[in-house]
């Protein structure tokens, strides 16, 4: 379901390295080369440009554009051309430095991934930082925060399809009873949030819904400002319907008094591979704008240029 286009012919990785190394050459940079190359290859034909490149020129090509590019369209460039477990420490470092609970980026990374690239990106933030991921959020987020986060970005979940109905239905009791409480911290109501799988999780609250006439997450909205009841939505949001998540993620950063260009590139950068084309039609269903278009009124320039590339919608 990804939504950028590749040609039919593709040049050798050492044809596109040369390809962007002219593009850096003589005076200024030649932004179109590089949205031609880089935004229509996938993610192996990207790793190899950058072994080429790096083969050819004794440089790393993010080294390059960092220096030939600036501002949004240079974060996002860079991050698309980064690797999705590299791409992913990235982000996780960038959420970590400046936490905040109205940040979702740890969420995504840990719910809307495999357990397997979960596990890669983990061992990516490791790597750069020399540090472990859970080690930083440990030190950087506090209380409630810390104790769903942690054993959250730890999982391995089952990837199967196997259901346990009888434990789905008693997990869906023992959630409800920790709502009504407001045990919204509870060790049980994390440890099913975290470690279950995911069609494990979709049976469970399809048996609350049923079982208690709600959806859990209307019953999570008791307190709309409540940072960490926004929190468990979330998970609960990503888990279950991720094109939903990720579209209200992309429709508030659109929407907002001036885009949000860091929520907009991480969603596009990391879902145009995935499941861009979901978001854009429940993007589609939900404002009756197509996605291209309320990119193109709310950017401008080679960014814009580059985010259109992504989702397949250059002529829009």
């Amino acid at each position: 379901m990804a939504t950028f286009s590749v040609p039919s012919y593709i040049p050798s990785t050492f044809e596109d390295a040369e390809q962007l190394r002219n593009a850096f050459s003589g005076w200024g940079t030649n932004e179109k080369v590089i949205i031609s190359v880089l935004a229509h290859r996938n993610a192996m034909q990207r790793r190899h440009i950058r072994h080429a490149y790096s083969d050819a020129y004794g440089e790393d090509l993010l080294k390059a554009l960092d220096k030939e590019l600036n501002r949004d369209f240079e974060k996002a460039v860079l991050l698309w051309t980064l690797e999705p477990a590299e791409r992913d420490a990235v982000l996780a470092y960038d959420s970590v430095s400046k936490w905040g609970p109205a940040d979702s980026t740890l969420i995504e990374i840990a719910t809307a991934r495999s357990s397997e690239e979960l596990l890669s990106a983990r061992r990516a933030y490791h790597d750069r930082n020399k540090r472990s991921l859970e080690e930083d959020v440990a030190a950087h987020t506090s209380a409630d925060f810390r104790k769903l986060l942690v054993p959250l970005l730890s999982s391995y979940r089952y990837e199967g399809a196997e259901v346990n109905l009888s434990l789905a239905e008693s997990e869906a009791k023992l959630l409800h009873e920790k709502v009504v409480e407001k045990a919204y911290n509870d060790e049980e109501m994390i440890r099913i949030l975290t470690t279950r799988s995911k069609p494990q999780l979709v049976a469970t609250f399809n048996h609350y819904n049923n079982e208690f006439g709600n959806p859990i997450n209307k019953d999570l909205k008791s307190d709309p400002k409540d940072e960490f009841l926004r929190a468990l939505r979330a998970i609960i949001k990503c888990i279950t319907c991720p094109e939903k998540y990720f579209e209200k993620i992309v429709r508030l950063a659109i929407n907002k008094m001036g885009t949000d260009e860091g929520a907009l590139t991480r969603v596009v950068a990391t879902r145009a591979e995935v499941d861009m084309k979901l978001i854009k039609e429940a993007y589609y269903m939900r404002n009756s704008v197509p996605l291209g278009k309320a990119i193109k009124k709310d950017t401008t320039g080679d960014y814009e240029d580059f985010l259109l590339a992504l989702i397949g919608e250059e002529d829009a």
